[in-house]
Order: C-alpha cells, then structure tokens, then sequence
C-alpha cells in the first residue's frame, strides 16, 4: 500500500497537462476584468459572476479552444470592457486616448494660472490707518488696551 501511495505522489509531481492548464487559466483569468468589480481581474474576484466566468473558461480550456477563441467568446458576449487591454478600435478610442487628452487639458490650465498670477499686479500696502484698523479688529492692537 505504502509503494502504491508513493508512486501515485511521485506521479502527481511531475508537471502534466493538469498544470500546464491550471497556469493558462490562471493568465486568461488575470487578462480579463470582472465585469461586477471592474478594477479587479477574474482570478482576484469574490463576486459570483467572476466565478462562473472562471468556470466557463476552465470549460472552453477543456474543451481545447485557444485562448483567443475564449477571449473572442467574451468579448462576442459582454464586450470589450471584460478585456483588460481592449483593442484600439473606434468604441474603445476614448479609453486609450481619454488619459493624455485629460493630461494635457490639466497642463494647459495649469499654464494658463501661472501665466495669470504673473501678470497680476500686486496689491498695494495697506495704509498706516489701514494698519492700525486690522490690528484692532484682530485684538493685537496695544494702544486700545
């Protein structure tokens, strides 16, 4: 019994097809985002939905399809958005181009206020009386005392 138990461990070590599989589920599930969290992959996912789509990509992955016939099975159903790196395409343009759109929208109205404060003028010193005013507004004026 003991041989028997050792040779089945010994068998079971040795990478097969078993784990060549459990690594590409792994990577698929890491290239595509569950559709319920949106900022976490498959593989990183509680929600229910990411689980039964870890379970229909462990069934394409038996059922020998490649990985980018399951990729397209996905997107064909839910779109693009389950992919993590979505093809350039005119629907996803925005997706690829929005950041550096926002980026140089956000330099150019930085440049605009520094070139504003620049040529502002400063504003004149108050005046003696001025002066005095503020202090006893702000109780610091010793001569009220």
């Amino acid at each position: 019994m003991r041989v028997f138990i050792f040779a089945a461990l010994i068998l079971l070590s040795f990478p097969g097809k078993g784990n060549e599989n459990a690594q590409r589920i792994r990577l698929l599930e890491e290239k595509l985002r569950c559709l319920v969290c949106q900022n976490q992959s498959l593989a990183d996912s509680n929600a229910e939905l990411a689980g039964d789509l870890r379970r229909e990509v462990r069934e394409q992955v038996s059922a020998g399809r490649s990985d980018e016939q399951i990729a397209d099975y996905l997107v064909q159903r839910y779109g693009d958005f389950v992919l993590y790196e979505p093809p350039f395409k005119a629907s996803t343009a925005l997706l690829w181009i929005g950041p550096f759109v926002l980026l140089a929208a956000a330099s150019l109205v930085l440049v605009a206020t520094l070139r504003r404060r620049r040529r502002a003028p400063e504003e004149p010193a108050l005046a003696a009386e001025e002066k005095r005013l503020v202090e006893r507004v702000l109780g610091r004026d010793e001569s009220a005392r």
